[in-house]
């Protein structure tokens, strides 16, 4: 199979999940449950690419907006782009991790997790702190999964036709 083949269905599908996850998180507040029934949410942020069309004539649009005002994405929505980088909050108890996903091969950039202690106790584990770290990647790497996990579930059944429709609609409404 040629690569270039699957690099570009990889991205297809990519920027269909980024953006149905827009419209989810901005049509209604979704919540998502983890494997050990914690829930969570998520939100796009203030940093978004919308890209449309195939070599020379691929065009790119990043807003970057404090206010959240996406409109310059929502108009290249309207223009057949879609979704190709998102910057996406996940927010669990008191916890918020801020991540920017890439539609194209799913990495993920600029990852910020909840603060760890900086207290350095005697007898802690000199390991501790980089071990919670991890911990907070891990978890950030699992909402991803279970986000991705359910849009794949939709994106696979009957239903996404009419899915489908409704992103449209919201696009032109």
């Amino acid at each position: 199979m040629d690569l270039s083949l699957v690099e570009r269905e990889n991205t297809l599908l990519g920027q269909d999940f980024l953006t149905w996850l827009w419209y989810r998180t901005d049509s209604d507040n979704p919540l998502f449950t983890l494997k050990d029934n914690r829930t969570f949410t998520l939100q796009m942020e203030q940093k978004m690419s919308v890209q449309g069309g195939e070599g020379e004539t691929k065009a790119t649009t990043t807003v970057s907006s404090p206010g959240n005002e996406m409109s310059e994405a929502r108009t290249g929505l309207l223009h057949g782009k879609k979704v190709h980088k998102a910057q996406i909050l996940f927010a669990m108890d008191q916890d918020n991790w801020l991540v920017q996903l890439n539609a194209a091969d799913f990495g993920l950039s600029g990852l910020k997790t909840p603060k760890i202690s900086t207290k350095d106790d005697e007898g802690d584990d000199p390991d501790a702190k980089f071990l919670e770290k991890i911990f907070l990647v891990e978890r950030c790497l699992e909402m991803l999964d279970v986000v991705y996990t359910q849009f794949l579930e939709l994106r696979m059944s009957k239903e996404w036709a009419e899915e489908a429709a409704k992103v449209k609609l919201w696009i032109n409404g």
